[in-house]
C-alpha cells in the first residue's frame, strides 16, 4: 500500500470512451483515484454511484475523480452510461497500474484463486503526492468519507 507522502505513480490508460488519458493530478487541487474490483457489480456500483451523488461537493473542492479496475472498455461504457457517471473510469486490463498502486494482486473467492483489483483509494495533492490512502474501503460512503478527510486537509 502506498503511504501519505509518497509519490504517485503516472497514470496513461484508456477511458470508458476509448481514449487514451493521462491522469494529470495537477489539473484540480486535489484527485481521488479509486480502485475497484468488477463493474456491475452492487458494491463497485454503490462506490460509483456514491461519487456521482456527491459530484457537486467534489467538483465545489475542486477534486477530480478517476475509478480503474481491470474490465475491459466494452464493460465501461455501459457501466457508465447506466448510472450517468460523470468521472472518468479508465481500463487496466493487465494490472500494470494497480500493481503500482498496490492494488492488484492474488484474491480468493468462492474457493477460486484469481488475480483482480483490490478495492483501494488514494487522494493525491497537486503535485502528485499521495495525502490520502484508503486500504479495503468499504463502498457505501466511501465518497463523503473521502469528501470529509480532503476538507480537514484544508483546514
Amino acid at each position: 500500500m502506498l503511504e501519505p507522502g509518497d509519490s504517485a505513480p503516472e497514470i496513461t490508460l484508456t477511458d470508458h470512451r476509448g481514449e487514451t488519458v493521462t491522469v494529470d493530478p495537477t489539473a484540480a487541487s486535489h484527485t481521488v483515484v479509486y480502485f475497484y474490483p468488477r463493474a456491475d457489480t452492487p458494491g463497485c456500483t454503490a462506490e460509483a454511484c456514491g461519487f456521482r451523488d456527491e459530484w457537486d461537493a467534489f467538483e465545489d473542492a475542486d477534486v477530480a475523480v478517476v475509478g480503474i479496475s481491470d474490465d475491459p472498455v466494452d464493460d465501461l461504457e455501459p457501466f457508465a452510461a447506466e448510472y450517468d457517471l460523470p468521472f472518468t473510469l479508465l481500463s487496466d486490463p493487465d494490472g500494470t497500474v494497480s500493481s503500482a498502486y498496490d492494488s492488484y494482486g492474488e484474491k480468493q473467492m468462492f474457493g477460486n484463486t484469481f488475480d483482480g483489483v483490490f478495492r483501494n483509494t488514494y487522494v493525491l495533492d497537486g503535485d502528485g503526492t499521495v495525502v490520502l490512502a484508503y486500504e479495503g474501503a468499504s463502498p457505501e460512503d466511501h465518497a463523503v468519507e473521502i469528501l470529509d478527510d480532503v476538507r480537514a486537509l484544508d483546514d
